[in-house]
C-alpha cells in the first residue's frame, strides 16, 4: 500500500481521490461505522423517513472551492439545490435581514443597501478569484492581484475597530451572522475573511444544499476512490502508525497517542499545547410542519442566523471565548427541506438542523435554549416539535473524534492556524514525523467543506514522497 489516509471527512477523501488518480494504491481508514466525517447524513432513531445532517448541512463552497470546481460534483451525480435566499437573520425589533442570491434584491430591502453593495458588489463580480485568494495556500503569489486589492481593505475594515463602516443595523447583523460561522471573537480578521467569502458566495453561486443530505458529497468522492482502485475500511480505529506514507484527516493531537514516544519531542510538546476553540452544541429537531415565523419571508430561508443584532452576536462570542455560556448564544439553523422537499417523510415530518455556540467542552444540553430562541421569532414553534435530538459539545467527539470539546474548526479557526497550521512550518501539511502529513481542517486554509486542506496535502505528498509534480486530472 503506497498511502493510508486516516479519517474519511471531505479533506481526507479529497486527498485520497487525488492520490488514487495519480496511480498510487490508497486506503482510507475510518473509525466510525459510516464514512464522511463532518458531512454525514443519518436517519432519525425514531422516524426513519427523516434524516439529519449530523455536522454540516449547507455547503456554500460545494460549487466554488477550487477543488470542487475542478472536480465537478454535479457531473458526478451530486444534486446541489441553490435557493433564492442564501441566508437570513431575524432581528428582535424589526423585519429580518435577508441575504438573497440576488444582491440588488438584498440591497433593496436593507436600510442602507448602497453600503452593502459597496462592501460586497466588487467581490461578487470577481467571486472565483476572491475564493481562490482566501482558500489559497498562503505561500504563493496571490492568484489574482486585482482580487487581493479588493479583499485587503475590506478585510482590514471588517476585521477591526472600523467594522461599523458598513451602514445600517440590519446590514451589520446580516454580515455578522455570516462571519460568526468561524466561532471566533468579533471583530477579527479570521471572522471578517470568512464573512467576506461566504457573503460573496451568497451573491455569486449561492449557498447550495445537497439533495438527499450532506452525505451525497463524501459518497461521490468514495465512489471515485473505489473506481480508481482505492480501499475504504470502516469501523477501525488507528492506534499505531500505518506503514508507508500516511495522511491524517484528524485533530493534530491524535498523533500523540498514535506515535507515542517515537514522536520528535519538540513536536510532541507543541501538540500537547495545541489550543482548541469554543464548541457547538448540536440540536436536531423533527418538526410536524412549517415554522410559524413572525416575518413570513423567513419561511423561504433555508439557512438562519439567530443571534440577534451585531452587538448581541459579538457579546455572545466574547462570552464563550472566555469560557462562559452566553445568555443569548449564537444559533445557526438550517431547514433543508425548503430546497430539498424529499427530506419530508410520508407523514409530513421534516428535519430542522441547529447548533448553538458554547464554551469548549460544555456539558450543557442546549435544546431548551435553542427552542426559546426560535420562539422569539416564531411564536408557537414548540407546538410543531415532534422530537429533539440534542448532543452537548462534550459529546460531539463520540461521532467524530476530530471535534475535541465540540470545536468544529478542529482548532483551525484563527488567523495563525489559517496561515501557519497547527505548528509553525513552511509547509503546514507536513510534520517532522517521517512520511506523516496532516490534511484536516486544522491545516490551512481551515474549516469548511471545501477539500482544500486535502488538496494541498496531496500535492505535497505527490511531490515529496513520489516525485510527482503534476496533479492528475480531476474532471469526470
Amino acid at each position: 500500500m503506497d498511502v493510508t489516509v486516516v479519517g474519511s471527512g471531505p479533506n481526507g477523501l479529497t486527498a485520497a481521490v487525488i492520490l488514487a488518480r495519480a496511480g498510487l494504491s490508497v486506503r482510507v481508514i475510518e473509525a466510525q461505522p459510516t464514512a464522511g466525517g463532518g458531512a454525514r447524513t443519518l436517519p432519525d432513531p425514531e422516524y426513519s423517513g427523516v434524516t439529519h445532517d449530523i455536522c454540516s448541512a449547507v455547503h456554500p463552497l460545494a460549487l466554488a472551492s477550487p477543488f470542487f470546481a475542478a472536480y465537478d460534483l454535479q457531473a458526478r451525480g451530486v444534486r446541489l439545490a441553490v435557493p433564492e435566499i442564501a441566508y437570513a437573520n431575524p432581528l428582535p425589533d424589526g423585519p429580518a435581514a435577508i441575504g438573497y442570491h440576488d444582491i440588488d434584491r438584498t440591497a433593496a430591502e436593507l436600510s442602507d443597501g448602497a453600503s452593502w453593495k459597496r462592501l460586497l458588489g466588487p467581490l461578487a463580480s470577481d467571486s472565483e478569484d476572491v475564493v481562490g485568494l482566501i482558500l489559497g495556500d498562503k505561500r504563493s503569489l496571490p492568484p489574482s492581484i486585482p482580487a487581493a486589492l479588493k479583499v485587503a481593505p475590506r478585510l482590514l475594515l471588517q476585521g477591526g475597530p472600523l467594522w461599523n463602516t458598513l451602514q445600517g443595523e440590519d446590514a451589520r447583523a446580516l454580515f455578522t451572522g455570516v462571519a460568526a460561522h468561524t466561532i471566533s471573537q468579533m471583530p477579527s480578521l479570521v471572522a471578517a475573511g470568512a464573512g467576506l467569502m461566504l457573503a460573496t458566495l451568497g451573491h455569486s453561486v449561492g449557498w447550495p444544499i445537497p439533495v438527499g443530505g450532506s452525505q451525497a458529497i463524501p459518497d461521490a468522492l468514495i465512489a471515485d476512490l473505489l473506481d480508481h482502485g482505492g480501499e475504504l475500511i470502516l469501523g477501525e480505529k488507528v492506534t499505531a502508525p500505518p506503514g508507508g506514507v500516511v495522511l491524517y484527516d484528524t485533530a493534530p493531537t491524535a498523533l500523540l497517542s498514535i506515535y507515542g514516544t517515537s514522536m520528535p519531542p519538540r513536536y510532541a510538546k507543541a501538540l500537547r499545547h495545541y489550543a482548541y476553540g469554543p464548541g457547538v452544541a448540536k440540536v436536531d429537531f423533527v418538526l410536524s410542519g412549517e415554522i410559524p415565523w413572525r416575518d413570513p419571508r423567513l419561511a423561504q430561508a433555508p439557512t438562519l442566523h439567530l443571534g440577534g443584532g451585531r452587538a448581541q452576536m459579538a457579546l455572545a462570542e466574547k462570552e464563550i471565548a472566555a469560557g462562559r455560556h452566553a445568555q443569548w448564544p449564537m444559533v445557526l439553523a438550517a431547514v433543508p427541506h425548503l430546497a430539498d422537499p424529499g427530506r419530508i417523510d410520508a407523514q409530513g415530518r421534516r428535519p430542522l438542523w441547529a447548533y448553538a455556540h458554547v464554551p469548549s467542552g460544555s456539558t450543557v444540553d442546549m435544546a431548551e435554549s435553542v427552542t426559546d430562541i426560535f420562539e422569539r421569532f416564531a411564536p408557537g414553534f414548540r407546538d410543531i416539535v415532534v422530537a429533539v435530538r440534542s448532543v452537548p459539545a462534550s459529546r460531539l467527539a463520540d461521532h467524530n473524534a476530530n471535534l475535541v470539546g465540540g470545536d468544529i474548526g478542529v482548532g483551525g479557526n484563527n488567523m495563525r492556524s489559517a496561515i501557519a497550521g497547527p505548528t509553525p512550518r513552511w509547509n503546514p501539511w507536513s510534520t517532522p514525523i517521517p512520511k506523516a502529513y496532516l490534511c484536516s481542517s486544522a491545516a490551512p486554509p481551515g474549516g469548511g467543506v471545501h477539500g482544500m486542506a486535502g488538496y494541498y496535502a496531496a500535492r505535497t505528498v505527490l511531490k515529496r514522497e513520489f516525485g510527482i509534480r503534476e496533479l492528475p486530472p480531476l474532471s469526470p
